[in-house]
């Protein structure tokens, strides 16, 4: 199992640093998060604050997590990303979802909010990264996308291309499907009545029997990301349950920590699985 930190607030010249940090306390990822506008809380742009994390680190993968394709435009995504894979030497990853509708950057401002439209943008968008990111040349004809034959270079320095990981909705067959087409799912449980909850190891090993059921090849090349906040001296405990179900990353993750609580759950390191 490999241990990713979410830095989740700071400047970006401080979110550098904490990825950094993050690198020498032996981590092995260090994201970011991907909002406009939450609240009166400070927002930086992700692309722009993991450029700053590439220039300070030389080994953790970076991603933000997560990043909403259905309110940017694929080209666009298709040149910042492969521009932040060069300049990490590869260590990008790209975690995508629906996005959180409370960010004011959705419905208020215009963007698609039905569900169900939102998935079938990400469908196709994820489709143009693809085609983009190979260097060859790509021409589009979809429902929401048209472009006539287009060449982006250079291409990422993956190959052959950057890993893709998606929000799967346990135990929903057509948001599972859609994980299962890339290169690894972010867990997020509901119960029988649709209504989210927190991730279990259960849950995890159910999954984790999906994916060796439905997806060709199984579970190899295949990431399960699970995540949560864990405290220091219990984290090894916690996380090793999540290891033993079949999980291959844990993301830890404080949304209302401060700098310094931040800091501290990095210097204290990765679970020990």
């Amino acid at each position: 199992m490999r241990h990713g930190i979410i830095v989740t607030t700071g400047d970006p010249r401080t979110v550098a640093d904490l990825a950094a940090e993050a690198e020498v306390a032996g981590w092995d990822g260090a994201f970011y998060f991907d909002a406009i506008s939450v609240g009166d809380g400070e927002v930086y742009d992700p692309w722009v604050v993991m450029a700053a994390m590439a220039m300070r680190t030389e080994r953790v993968i970076l991603g933000p997590v997560v990043t909403p394709p259905s309110r940017r435009r694929p080209w666009k995504l298709a040149r910042e990303t492969m521009t932040l894979d060069r300049l990490s030497n590869g260590r990008l990853v790209l975690p995508v979802g629906l996005g959180a509708l409370d960010d004011a950057a959705f419905g208020n401002v215009g963007e698609e909010t039905e569900t169900r439209t939102r998935a079938d943008l990400m469908d196709e968008s994820l489709e143009i990264l693809e085609g983009l990111w190979s260097g060859r040349p790509y021409a589009h004809s979809g429902n929401h996308f048209q472009f006539d034959e287009m060449c982006f270079r250079p291409a990422p320095a993956q190959r052959p291309r950057i890993p893709i990981w998606v929000i799967g909705v346990w135990p929903r067959p057509r948001s599972m499907r859609r994980a299962l087409r890339w290169d690894g799912v972010l867990i997020q449980a509901q119960d029988a009545d649709g209504q989210g909850v927190e991730t279990t190891p259960e849950h995890v090993r159910e999954v984790a029997a999906h994916v060796r059921a439905e997806r060709p090849g199984g579970l190899e090349g295949f990431e399960i990301v699970a995540g949560g906040m864990t405290p220091a001296d219990e984290a090894s405990t916690i996380v090793q349950r999540f290891a033993d179900a079949g999980a291959t990353w844990w993301l830890e993750q404080d949304w209302q920590g401060d700098v310094t609580a931040v800091r501290r759950r990095i210097a204290a390191g990765p679970p020990r699985v």
